[in-house]
């Protein structure tokens, strides 16, 4: 097989063929082992081997599409976030470090069956927006090698365009995860701050830090993001997502853009007409279109590098740089050094200032719903670039780098190709930016912009909560039918931790198991996580009887969810069944009469059903 039999790698093409047993997970790490191996972009710092790919490719043998959302999709990781067992090295190879554990996203998403496929080229500590200050080779625009690919998520977002992964993960402070994404066509996420775990992710500005995207379309951006959301314990920045405002359609949104004496196309006047046409087109779809004043977000945007926020980059790598400054790039030295000029009183008199600032930024949503901006105001090449490292760069963080020290959400979308101009062929984009929390009102206005309606509602429209489920509601079973109705979503099938017991309970009419924690003599019970809005959780906790409840479930990444758990005084008449190592593997041991009564018949039944099935699990 090659990937020319493979040519749409989103995410629903990708499990049709897995479905209909043209593609096999092991085929296509196979055809992808072959494509990194020559990288004339410089997208990789370190590939993953044939063999690499295929310990996670075999780890879904006896799986499918239908157990997990990410079966078989294959990912690149931004060599600043850690996959366990392969260097992290930051683009820095003095600073490299080999972790045990995986960062918080990149273990949710393999738990949801999607496949690492490499690490990818940066700017070096995530300082840059252009994709050349990195000792790995500057990485080239998949489009056209002679522009930049835009940074710091260089080589994620080449990656993506160039159809070796299906989606990548970047990270995205001052616009890393939306430059590239404009300049390769892509969708590029910069979810609300700390709803994606940033636990294993190098730190450039840690308050600031987010987990970013890149996408080929609407469906698979929000797959991701629901997955990839989520509580970290380990994680002091992670937030729970909040309810925010839902997604409507564009003709009833009021639509704010800068002011024309405002934006800044550097000379790309090709670029200032796409702008024109996509904000036209907005218009066209009936939205009502309200010119801002966007001074007080540019002022913000300077604080980020023109003053003692700086610091905070200089704070997240401070040991290694201050003992190993001549191994940075010289671009990034400079940068990170200059933090040694501002005190703390300088640090202070800036926060100050952004408070005042954001108070300023906060009267504009008074009018408005959303913003629409350019992602950026022009693209360079890589010659000019290295010209004008520092001017240029600035130039593209223009329209990106107020955007999270303000706490906004933001999703960069393809919108035209310049047809004539300074950069002819290259495409344009815009940034649809709201309130924290607004990802799936953005979410949905770029599904509607771009006519990819996604293929089922967001659960992140309202507060939602996980929940860990080992018998009678797993997928296929006679109580899921419970999770469906609430609107859950499977984002995981996973094991808890190795300190639990599975016994088979003496319950009537429908065999359950139950779940309990030990200090000793424990170990891994298979278990499916389920996503489910809060809104829906306290009427599904009231269907559960004794001696079943909920309680706190620890899974094997470490994570704790809330999940069943199992009252001491029912084990007296209970199997013990943990040897199997989870409930469906039990009952493929039973005797066909009795299975038949937990292996399905009835899945469906609902909360009409609460008196004959109260205290199902």
């Amino acid at each position: 097989m090659t990937m020319d039999d493979t040519p749409n790698m989103t995410i629903a093409a990708l499990h049709a063929r897995y479905r209909d047993g043209s593609l096999t997970p092991d085929a296509l790490v196979e055809s992808i082992a072959a494509r990194t191996a020559h990288d004339p972009h410089h997208a990789w710092i370190r590939a993953l081997t044939r063999d690499e790919m295929r310990v996670y490719a075999r780890a879904l043998d006896g799986r499918s599409p239908d157990d997990l959302p990410l079966y078989g999709v294959p990912f690149a990781i931004k060599d600043n976030i850690d996959l366990a067992g392969v260097p992290t090295t930051a683009a820095c190879p003095e600073f490299a470090y080999t972790p045990e554990r995986s960062a918080a996203v990149v273990e949710r998403l393999i738990a949801a069956g999607a496949i690492p496929i490499g690490k990818a080229n940066l700017d070096q500590f995530a300082t840059g927006l252009n994709g050349t200050r990195s000792p790995y080779g500057a990485c080239r625009n998949a489009l056209d090698p002679k522009y930049v690919s835009g940074g710091s998520s260089s080589g994620s977002a080449v990656a993506v365009a160039l159809g070796v992964a299906s989606f990548s993960l970047g990270t995205d402070t001052a616009g890393s995860g939306r430059v590239p994404a404009m300049f390769h066509g892509l969708l590029g996420v910069k979810p609300t701050v700390g709803t994606v775990s940033t636990r294993g992710v190098v730190p450039a500005c840690k308050s600031l830090d987010c987990v970013s995207i890149f996408a080929t379309c609407v469906d698979d951006a929000q797959t991701v993001l629901e997955i990839a959301q989520g509580i970290d314990a380990d994680d002091p920045y992670a937030r729970a997502v909040e309810p925010g405002p839902l997604p409507r359609a564009i003709g009833t949104l009021r639509i704010g853009v800068p002011r024309e004496a405002q934006r800044a196309f550097f000379g790309n006047d090709a670029f200032a007409k796409l702008f024109d046409e996509a904000v036209a087109k907005f218009a066209s779809l009936g939205a009502q279109i309200v010119e801002v004043d966007f001074e007080p977000l540019l002022e913000t945007a300077r604080l980020l590098y023109g003053g003692p926020f700086v610091a905070e980059r200089h704070a997240g790598i401070r040991a290694f740089f201050d003992a190993h400054e001549d191994a940075v790039h010289p671009v990034v030295r400079g940068i990170v050094a200059s933090a040694r000029a501002y005190t703390a009183t300088d640090a202070f008199e800036a926060f100050d200032r952004l408070q005042t600032l954001r108070a300023r930024a906060q009267r504009i949503w008074q009018s408005i719903d959303t913003i629409v901006m350019p992602t950026a105001g022009t693209i360079y090449t890589i010659e000019q670039m290295l010209e004008k490292p520092v001017e240029y760069n600035s130039n593209l963080g223009y329209y990106t780098n107020f955007v999270n020290l303000l706490d906004l959400a933001a999703l960069a979308i393809p919108t035209g190709v310049a047809a004539d101009g300074p950069t002819p062929g290259m495409p344009f984009g815009v940034t649809l930016v709201g309130p924290a929390f607004s990802d799936p009102m953005l979410l949905g206005m770029a599904a509607e912009y771009l006519a990819q309606p996604a293929t089922r509602a967001s659960v992140h429209a309202a507060p939602t909560i996980e929940v860990a489920v080992v018998g009678a509601h797993l997928t296929g079973q006679p109580l899921n039918g419970q999770l469906i109705e609430r609107a859950a979503v499977r984002v995981a099938t996973t094991t808890t931790s190795p300190h639990y017991r599975l016994y088979a309970l003496d319950t009537r009419p429908v065999a359950k198991p139950g779940l309990i924690r030990v200090d000793a003599h424990g170990a891994r019970i298979a278990l499916e996580v389920w996503r489910m809005p809060v809104a829906h959780f306290g009427s599904f906790v009231d269907l559960i009887g004794s001696p079943l409840g909920i309680g706190s479930v620890e899974l094997d990444d470490g994570r704790v969810v809330k999940g069943f758990i199992c009252e001491p005084h029912a084990l007296s008449t209970a199997r013990d069944i943990t040897e199997h190592g989870g409930w469906l593997a039990y009952l493929a041991t039973r005797a066909p009469a009795s299975a038949a009564v937990g292996a399905g018949a009835g899945a469906g039944v609902g909360a009409s059903a609460k008196a004959e099935l109260e205290g199902g699990h």
